[in-house]
């Protein structure tokens, strides 16, 4: 019943979710055969280029979902943030089913009946519309249908590459650690894919019973495809509205408050619009978005900017800090803004129950006991020049094996059901209180100042002044409590970012 009840009160998110969902799926799928049918017939009449051909596709299959949109991400036209990105990933997952039975449907066609197309003075023309795609089309039509149930689940990875679709809800649970909302994207996505599934399968049959209007489905198909893709490529790749200021966020509860801050305060103080691209990928993802002008603003931590994006050594003071960063990014074409008033450092967590039976209150303490510990990280604290390497060299620390790669937010239920002994937190979590958690101190200061302050592009703010000022009437506003507070209501409450964020800018100015 409350998966039902969230179904109902976010009627219309969810009836959003699933059209943008849908045209994923629709688009990549036809483009996927107006590429693949046509180089399926090249490498059926020219046997030499099958191997390569297949082989090509096959590559592409292999590759990770999340590898390929990051791969994607950086190039011009073909990449960037939102919905092109995620049309040419799903495009290229769909082309290796297409291309196979294209392939073994026309290999497929017995000789004797090419041989009577000939014989009755067939142009090569002909005998391939009239003869061999007629009766190779179920074969095609299963490829497609096989291409469309797979851009069906591999769209949902999109979301994280700010393409919208129901994998919206599945990292929005992820990052806020609601089974009910993760079930509420993926339930849809699986019926879709059924329904999808079965559809086709309905016309394939169709299909098989009705040899004669085979010869007409080809060229329909291929004429209404190609225009459906045009129009939407066409919108889709055209410059977006100056008007429409695009908010980013990177994945994880705290990222989606800060990005509603931002997105309702300049609603809030101008006339502009808000295009949310909330829940991307994580820290890269967010800073190439904002270098290719995919969004225009979002919310990163001093810290992580020095080391993950700028790859500069660690500072000292926390004013050095923001001195290297802000010149750092001025030298890029964008800004850094006033800060919001808290410091999101890393926190190495430990259960309190055992903090308290091992008397630990320090990093040092515990690197003693954790030669028989088991560890957990998210993706990026282990690949980080400011994560767990150094962390390790600066005190010593070893495990009883390699840590765990994980997601950041599954990592706090990890540690708190006994499944692994440490992670490395956010200091402003509100899962710290609610799961019952302990921050162990960092004595060696060996993690930067981590001050979370808006990122912006110059050029949108020069065009925009009333922006500046709107953000700006955040600077110091968001005290560590208070985003512990709000983080805690996501995380633990299980509210909406949007209404936690509301309900903060609510209180009026000044710091809380």
């Amino acid at each position: 019943m409350t998966l039902i009840d969230f179904w109902v009160s976010h009627r219309a998110e969810l009836t959003v979710l699933l059209g943008q969902h849908l045209v994923l799926v629709g688009i990549s799928t036809l483009v996927a055969a107006l590429i693949g049918i046509p180089l399926g017939i090249v490498a059926a009449h020219r046997p030499r280029l099958s191997a390569p051909l297949v082989g090509v596709a096959n590559v592409v299959q292999t590759i990770p979902s999340l590898a390929m949109f990051g791969f994607l991400l950086p190039l011009p036209l073909l990449g960037g943030v939102g919905t092109r990105t995620a049309i040419v990933v799903l495009t290229l997952y769909g082309l290796l089913p297409i291309l196979r039975t294209t392939i073994t449907g026309l290999i497929g066609i017995d000789h004797a009946v090419r041989d009577a197309g000939v014989a009755l003075g067939m142009t090569p023309r002909q005998l391939l519309w009239q003869v061999e795609l007629p009766l190779a089309l179920p074969a095609i039509v299963t490829g497609v249908r096989i291409a469309a149930v797979v851009a069906v689940g591999s769209a949902t990875i999109a979301a994280a590459v700010g393409a919208g679709g129901l994998g919206e809800y599945i990292y929005r649970g992820l990052s806020m650690v609601d089974a009910t909302v993760i079930l509420a994207g993926a339930i849809p996505a699986a019926v879709l894919a059924l329904a999808v599934d079965g559809t086709l399968w309905a016309v394939q049959r169709w299909l098989g019973r009705r040899r004669g209007a085979r010869s007409r489905v080809l060229p329909a198909a291929a004429i209404a495809g190609l225009l459906i893709v045009g129009v939407v490529i066409a919108s889709r790749w055209s410059a977006r509205d100056d008007d429409v200021i695009v908010v980013g966020s990177k994945n994880f509860a705290e990222q989606l408050i800060l990005g509603e801050l931002v997105a309702q305060v300049i609603e809030r103080d101008t006339s502009l619009r808000v295009d949310r691209r909330l829940n991307l990928g994580g820290t890269l993802i967010c800073d190439r978005a904002l270098l290719s002008g995919d969004i225009d603003v979002y919310v990163e931590y001093t810290g992580t900017a020095l080391t993950a994006v700028f790859k500069q050594p660690l500072q000292g003071s926390r004013e050095a800090v923001i001195d290297a960063v802000r010149q750092a990014y001025a030298r890029t074409g964008r800004t850094l803004l006033p800060g919001l008033g808290f410091d999101n450092t890393f926190a190495m967590l430990v259960r309190a129950a055992d903090a308290r039976a091992l008397g630990l209150r320090t990093i040092d303490d515990a690197v003693a006991k954790a030669t028989s510990w088991r560890a957990a990280f998210g993706y990026e604290f282990l690949d980080r020049p400011d994560g767990f390497a150094g962390l390790a060299a600066a005190y010593g620390l070893r495990l009883a094996a390699p840590p765990r790669a994980m997601d950041l937010s599954l990592t706090y239920r990890a540690l708190a059901s006994g499944q692994v002994d440490l992670i490395a937190g956010d200091a402003t979590s509100g899962l710290i209180a609610a799961l019952d958690l302990m921050a162990l101190e960092d004595t060696r200061h060996y993690f930067p100042p981590y001050d979370a302050v808006p990122v912006a592009r110059a050029e949108m703010l020069l065009r925009h002044p009333e922006v500046r000022r709107a953000l700006e009437t955040l600077a110091g506003r968001v005290s560590v409590e208070a985003m512990r507070a709000m983080n805690q209501q996501v995380e633990a409450g299980r509210q909406e970012p949007a209404a936690v964020a509301r309900a903060f800018l609510a209180r009026g100015p000044g710091p809380t």
